[in-house]
């Protein structure tokens, strides 16, 4: 690491060199008049662009800081920067990010997010999504949810910032990772529209606009969206996505101030993609398709499976006899829906200066619906002759048949692969409601105090069906196939078998936070700004839980697909937290010029337990707190110029009782890992001819970290799964081992 270090700073000390260079080569006579002055207004231009860029997002102060001026780093991208980007998702988008690994292979949302090295089995609990300022949901993450799941992007957003680490633990969420903050545009004094149409192999059709404007002297509009429909990055058969949104901001201009209103509607279906199967070299090193299942295109969705219908039961009484009473519904679902989102945003910001006050309100409520329905892989493929065998074996028959559930033809092939794939329905209706007030008084001409007070209230209401699986063949749009053993024992009934696990849902959760925090921003001279702040923080969660329970759903031992579903008792189980945290921050820039500043930072942050942390402690015997400690030491350089830009930025990070939890053949099994991360990270850009920029990002980073599984709760059997491979389009991952589910 110190090596990679040093040549990281080699290279930022190159492109002052550089600078010097370019500034001597600069022709001593000067250029004609009608030749300067458009010259140097573009030239000027350029310059305040790259020297003056100004964040808000992690500043106490409502306007903002100069980006050379702040004591932490923070990735910015305009507009024409986010399309340059190319992303294939909102999620993708934070490939520009660097310390930030984002795996997008499961579709337009489902994202795993990893940042700077801190633990995480999936989704994102280190990553929080703003829009305007506000965050979208108040928790960063729960089981099948994160937050770009939430948020689409298109022609209204004017920027982005990520804020990464920083004084983040202090502000709004207190989000110790990133925090992404999407700005939408505002109306000008000047009508302006666009429209753009995007189209694409894979039948991708889809129509941008935006407009803005004037309404009154006082008053500016934006409106715009977006519609589209895509076959998706696998063929599926279907439209995988498709759907849009549409937003509107309306600003009023207040005397030294402003207020906004805005709302965001979005109806997006996406379908989700998981595992496939894979084949892997001897060497371990690399794979390649399975036979008749091309890694670049092919998918097990298609007609054949798309509309699900999975058995939920629920016990409603019991009779004369004691026994219970069992209600039976069904489930039923269109795979084609996906992970997608039926979401609104509505919100409102307030500057306004009162002489040596200053007051800055956000508000924010989104409200809606955020499935995933969804195929899971299971074990690794099988011949159905081995899958028929083991199933003799297991329930006294010598042997069996097995037909196409569609077509109804008797299957005599017996070396036709096949696999087990779970078929999971996933319904979170989820609610927030967050405020933020910061009142900010300057306390002479270079301080700036800031009391803030951040209010969230949230909820989530969970309905699952996991583990009800069906066994297909393994070829693009698979078929269902029904197995039946020669001693009348039914294995299947329309593809679905008896599943490795059966695992029903049915939680309410409401959860509040408080925080209070105070900051101060001094700048001791022209060339030193300090600032610091704490944060006191109060959570408050409580939820109930539907007991569930495993039976034979129709009471014949023969049929062997229901054998042992899960289906709720009739009761349930609460679930309460109450905890409070205080974090701190501390950071320092120093400006050697306009153009050229380090700078040092430290926070204490932590990462408060969500609904699903607290699920998976119901039954157990942990006592451990279940709150996550966070520290991170950052030290960094920073340089912008029209020439070139270059951000270098060193962090150390230690994260002490982190939350995972995995289900395993001995049940819900809870650990808590502690890590310590090391890096550098670097962005640079170098433009040697007007409109040609070269641009480098990038993360050097090792991490160590011990794990001890804190608790095990037994439950009924819920066996890990193994995972074939993870795929995108145009390349492909296979797993290494076995992989089980922690969702």
């Amino acid at each position: 690491m110190p090596s990679k270090t040093l040549l990281a700073t080699a290279a930022l000390m190159a492109l002052l060199s550089l600078q010097r260079v370019h500034a001597a080569d600069e022709p001593a006579a000067p250029a004609k008049a009608d030749e300067a002055a458009p010259k140097a207004k573009a030239d000027d231009a350029e310059k305040a662009t790259q020297v003056n860029t100004v964040v808000v997002t992690g500043t106490a102060r409502r306007e903002g800081l100069r980006k050379l001026e702040a004591s932490f780093s923070i990735t910015t991208a305009d507009e024409e920067q986010i399309k340059q980007a190319a992303p294939s998702s909102t999620a993708d988008l934070l490939k520009i990010v660097p310390g930030v690994f984002v795996e997008t292979t499961g579709g337009q949302s489902g994202a795993n997010m990893r940042v700077r090295g801190f633990p995480t089995p999936g989704d994102g609990p280190y990553s929080t999504f703003q829009l305007n300022g506000s965050p979208l949901y108040a928790l960063p993450t729960l089981s099948f949810f994160e937050h770009s799941q939430l948020f689409r992007l298109d022609d209204t957003i004017d920027r982005v910032e990520v804020l990464r680490g920083g004084p983040s633990p202090i502000f709004s969420a207190g989000q110790p990772g990133i925090t992404v903050n999407f700005i939408q545009k505002q109306g000008g004094i000047e009508p302006e529209g666009s429209v753009r149409v995007t189209t694409g192999t894979g039948n991708l059709r889809r129509f941008d606009g935006v407009f803005s404007g004037p309404l009154s002297d006082k008053w500016r509009f934006m409106v715009g969206g977006f519609y589209r429909t895509d076959d998706g990055i696998r063929n599926t058969e279907f439209p995988a996505d498709r759907g849009g949104q549409f937003s509107a901001l309306l600003t009023r201009q207040l005397d030294d101030g402003s207020v906004s209103l805005y709302g965001r509607v979005m109806n997006e279906k996406n379908a989700f993609y998981t595992a496939i199967p894979v084949v892997g070299s001897a060497d371990g090193k690399s794979v390649s398709s399975f036979p008749g299942f091309d890694a670049g295109t092919a998918y097990f969705y298609g007609n054949e499976l798309r509309n699900l219908t999975l058995e939920s039961v629920r016990q409603v009484g019991v009779d004369a006899s004691g026994k219970p009473i069992i209600q039976r519904e069904f489930v039923d679902r269109d795979l084609a829906d996906g992970r997608g989102a039926d979401v609104r945003t509505y919100g409102a910001t307030l500057d306004k200066k009162f002489g040596a006050w200053s007051l800055s309100n956000k508000v924010n409520y989104t409200s809606g619906s955020v499935p995933t329905y969804a195929l899971f892989s299971g074990a690794n493929p099988q011949t159905l002759g081995a899958y028929i065998s083991a199933q003799a074996g297991a329930n006294g028959a010598a042997g069996g048949s097995a037909a196409y559930v569609n077509g109804g033809g008797a299957i005599t092939d017996l070396t036709k692969q096949v696999i087990v794939n779970g078929m999971w329905a996933v319904d979170k209706a989820l609610k927030s409601f967050t405020n933020e007030t910061r009142l900010s008084r300057d306390l002479g001409a270079n301080n700036t105090a800031t009391v803030g007070l951040y209010l969230a209230d949230y909820s989530s209401h969970d309905q699952w069906v996991l583990g009800q699986a069906q066994l297909m063949t393994v070829e693009p749009h698979a078929r269902l196939v029904d197995v039946v053993l020669d001693n009348g024992m039914r294995v299947s009934r329309n593809g679905f078998v008896p599943p490795p696990f059966s695992f029903n849902l049915d939680g309410k959760y409401n959860g509040n936070t408080t925080a209070l925090y105070v900051a101060d921003e001094w700048k001791v001279s022209d060339a030193l700004r300090l600032d610091g702040g704490i944060r006191f923080e109060h959570q408050r969660i409580n939820g109930t839980i539907a007991n569930v329970k495993n039976t034979d759903l129709d009471g014949d031992p023969s049929t062997l697909y229901d054998n042992n579903l899960a289906y709720f008792d009739g009761t349930t189980t609460p679930i309460s937290s109450n905890l409070s945290r205080t974090s701190v921050t501390l950071g320092a820039n120093y400006s050697f010029s306009r153009e050229f500043s380090m700078f040092g930072r430290v926070n204490n942050g932590h990462r408060m337990p969500d609904f699903d942390v607290l699920r998976g402690r119901v039954g157990s015997t942990e006592s451990k707190d279940p709150v996550e400690d966070i520290t991170q030491f950052e030290i960094g350089l920073k340089t912008a110029t029209p020439l070139y830009t270059a951000f270098l930025t060193a962090y150390h990070a230690t994260l002490k009782n982190s939350q995972t939890q995995q289900f395993t053949n001995a049940g819900n099994v809870v650990q808590r890992p502690n890590s310590r991360t090391t890096g550098v990270e670097f962005e640079a850009a170098v433009r040697p001819l007007r409109g040609l920029e070269l641009a480098l990002t990038g993360n050097l980073w090792s991490a160590s970290r011990s794990c001890s599984t804190a608790s095990r709760r037994a439950t009924a059997s819920r066996p890990s799964w193994a995972a074939c491979g993870c795929s995108r389009r145009g390349r492909t991952w296979a797993s290494a081992s076995p992989a089980t589910p922690t969702r």
